[in-house]
């Protein structure tokens, strides 16, 4: 019998250790039932049934050979291990409870080999009282440096996951393309922690929608990673492609319940060899957008829950990214739909020019603009070019276009000169940005004088005379190639932006030979993006009353432009892809207008002018003449109700106006009529009553005419009417 209480313990370690296979049996046993989350991962069961033969081994070495429970050698893995619990998320929890389960049960049997080695009470009461102390201060000594191993693995993962999540907020969401977002989604997560993933969203919400649909869902292949083909692993789904997600999938529950899931083993999406997967909804805003699936396959470990938690967090930024990208993406292309509604849809019948234009919207995260062209017939077979461009983006420029646009067209309709409608113009922009300031939906950080400033060209081409009259509104000028190929860019006045008010705009009148080539275009086209809105000026700061007529950087635009004009073109359509072409990057960062009109022109054989006395008496005679001049042009059908109008104008033109008065017929598309006199007062319709006797006299070509109007010049007037074969005129009577 032992003497000592520290020689039965020794003796009892001893013994025990001679059954130690049973003993860590039974600790086992007794862990998988009180701790079965350690059993569940292959990689965490190893590391605990290790740790228990390791410790069990150890514990009783030092209780048989009476060591110190602080010098007792710990088991050279020890800390290894407790890191591996940290890295698959095991709580610490779990694994302190899991020392405590060992000891209680090496002490029972400890405990009960005791009486069996001797017969004196007291003796084995000190060996008890001693193996609970020795046991508490080994377990907790394993204890402390499992906590310290485990909580630095923690920390250090924590700082992994940290990094990798703003990593992650870097690297995804650079645009606001969706196939690009979710691209970057793909290419993040196969670089750091999966072998191949796929990004698929929900076509519903592609379409607009912010639900998911009915049953089986439908997804849209938007990303998948790595591009390359992994040794057979692709998915079957290609990109961009529609496929269906079964029910009872996990990607199924996942959209339904917007919960993640690890998946391990087996066959996962259509990825067999794949022995571990994290499915992971894609949220953002209450809506679930789509799903990623991450997959593990060959010799990589498998997924745990500090992969998932790091995978829902990355999924949560890159979703937020997916929707503020499906938003603007919308957003850009209610904005296009409106900007290309309010762009003309054909050019318009006329015989002064052939045109030939393009509009493309900004590539970039700006939106689309409020640039704009137009192409409007005016009296005289002349034509109005318009080119124009709205600071600002998105709905509320392209809808200040639409606006503008509009209001040229009726200011071009009463045939204003170029610089009047400009000031005209620079009025309505001002009072749209009034408008703008009291709207109460109208946001405090809205830069309302900036989002309704605006520029314009505006040029008249005469075929007749061949001339061109031009002003502009701080817009670009144009460029022009004559017919010998020489390009030149025309130094226009240049006129404040419209918006600004009280400054003058000036007119610049060219003569163009007939095939001359006149382009005009928004900045967008010509200009290298940096100088004023990359350098933070304000381009709604006041200018100057004679401000810089371009930066360098347009100037070298321009000159590039004129260099592409210069070329022979087979078509205005090459030219205009060629000037594209040299000038504009993929993805062009403003928006961009072009117009390209080559001059033609009437000649003599199509226009006769006759001068004529103040005197009624050439009434007849020049009726006389407009019916054999009509002749001459196989026009004798309108040969009767050009004389009706012919006469009525030129009275009008006696009576009310003042010489000299000139009278000219244009054979164009259709027949044009002009009556011109010194005279300023403007000839309107009135109601003749019954005992008038005259007030009959417009109504009377008003019904016989297309079209009639009068234009203003810097002297004088001209009252004009447009004739057509193909008219039906309306019977006339008079009480």
């Amino acid at each position: 019998m032992e003497r000592t209480a520290a020689g039965l313990i020794s003796r009892a370690a001893h013994e025990l250790g001679l059954r130690a296979d049973e003993l860590t049996a039974e600790v086992e046993q007794r862990l998988r039932h009180e701790l079965p989350a350690l059993w569940e991962d292959p990689d965490v069961a190893r590391t605990a049934a290790e740790n228990v033969v390791e410790h069990v081994v150890a514990a009783l070495a030092g209780l048989e050979h009476a060591i110190e429970p602080d010098l007792i050698e710990l088991p050279s893995a020890d800390v290894e291990r407790a890191r591996v619990l940290a890295r698959h998320g095991t709580p610490l929890s779990a694994m302190l409870r899991a020392f405590r389960l060992a000891e209680e049960i090496v002490l029972d049997r400890l405990f009960a080999e005791l009486p069996r080695l001797s017969q004196d009470a007291e003796q084995v009461s000190a060996a008890a009282r001693q193996l609970n102390v020795v046991s508490t201060k080994y377990v907790d000594r394993v204890s402390e440096q499992g906590v310290r191993a485990f909580q630095a693995e923690r920390d250090r993962r924590l700082r992994w996951r940290s990094a990798m999540v703003n990593e992650a907020s870097m690297c995804i969401g650079t645009t606001l393309d969706i196939a690009r977002t979710t691209q970057e989604l793909a290419d993040f997560a196969t670089e750091q922690f999966a072998d191949l993933v796929t990004v698929d969203l929900l076509d519903t919400v592609l379409r607009g929608q912010d639900t998911a649909g009915q049953s089986p869902l439908t997804l849209r292949r938007m990303a998948q990673g790595p591009d390359a083909d992994a040794g057979g692993l692709q998915p079957p789904v290609q990109r961009q492609e529609l496929h269906v997600c079964p029910e009872g999938s996990a990607c199924a529950e996942a959209l339904s319940s917007g919960r993640p899931s690890r998946q391990q083993h087996g066959r996962v999406s259509g990825v067999p060899r794949a022995h571990s997967t994290l499915v992971v909804p894609l949220r953002a805003r209450g809506t679930t957008l789509g799903v990623a699936e991450f997959h593990r396959y060959g010799t990589a470990a498998p997924y745990d829950d500090e992969d998932l938690l790091l995978a829902q967090e990355i999924a949560v930024r890159a979703a937020v990214a997916v929707d503020n990208a499906r938003h603007y993406t919308h957003a850009r292309a209610t904005a296009l739909t409106l900007q290309r509604s309010l762009l003309p849809q054909e050019a318009p019948r006329q015989s002064a020019v052939d045109v030939a234009y393009r509009y493309l919207p900004a590539g970039s995260e700006s939106g689309v603009g409020g640039d704009w062209y137009d192409v409007i017939p005016l009296s005289g077979a002349r034509v109005a070019l318009v080119v124009g461009d709205v600071v600002g983006h998105g709905i509320r420029a392209a809808a200040t276009m639409g606006r503008l646009r509009t209001a040229v067209r009726t200011l071009a309709d009463i045939d204003l000169p170029p610089d009047e409608l400009l000031t005209h113009l620079d009025d309505v922009v001002l009072r749209l940005a009034n408008e703008a300031s009291s709207d109460p939906d109208t946001g405090p950080e809205a830069d309302v004088g900036r989002d309704n400033g605006a520029t314009c060209l505006y040029a008249v081409y005469d075929p007749v005379a061949r001339r061109c009259t031009l002003a502009r509104a701080g817009h670009v000028p144009p460029a022009v190639v004559v017919r010998d190929g020489t390009a030149d860019v025309l130094e226009l006045p240049p006129g404040p932006p419209l918006g600004r008010g009280g400054l003058p705009f000036e007119t610049m009148e060219v003569d163009l030979p007939e095939g001359s080539l006149i382009a005009l275009c928004t900045d967008g086209l010509i200009e290298a993006r940096t100088p004023a809105r990359a350098t933070g000026e304000d381009p709604s700061a006041p200018v100057t009353e004679n401000p810089t007529p371009h930066t360098p950087d347009i100037d070298a635009g321009l000159a590039t432009l004129r260099e592409v004009l210069a070329r022979p073109a087979p078509s205005l359509e090459a030219a205009c892809d060629s000037v594209l072409e040299a000038l504009l990057p993929s993805r062009p960062d403003d928006d961009v207008a072009l117009l390209l009109a080559r001059t033609r022109s009437l000649g003599a054989d199509r226009v006769a002018t006759w001068e004529l006395e103040a005197d009624p008496a050439v009434v007849a005679p020049a009726r006389s003449d407009v019916s054999r001049k009509l002749t001459d042009w196989g026009l004798e059908e309108l040969a009767f109700v050009a004389e009706l109008v012919v006469s009525e104008l030129v009275t009008n033109a006696i009576r009310y106006g003042r010489p000299p008065i000139r009278l000219r017929l244009i054979h164009d598309r259709s027949l044009l009529c002009e009556v011109s006199d010194a005279g300023s007062t403007t000839p309107h319709l009135r109601r003749a009553r019954v005992f008038d006797e005259g007030g009959r006299g417009l109504l009377l070509v008003a019904q016989l005419a297309g079209q009639w109007g009068t234009r203003h010049a810097r002297r004088g007037k001209t009252v004009w009417a447009e004739l057509s074969e193909t008219a039906e005129f309306p019977a006339l009577a008079f009480e």
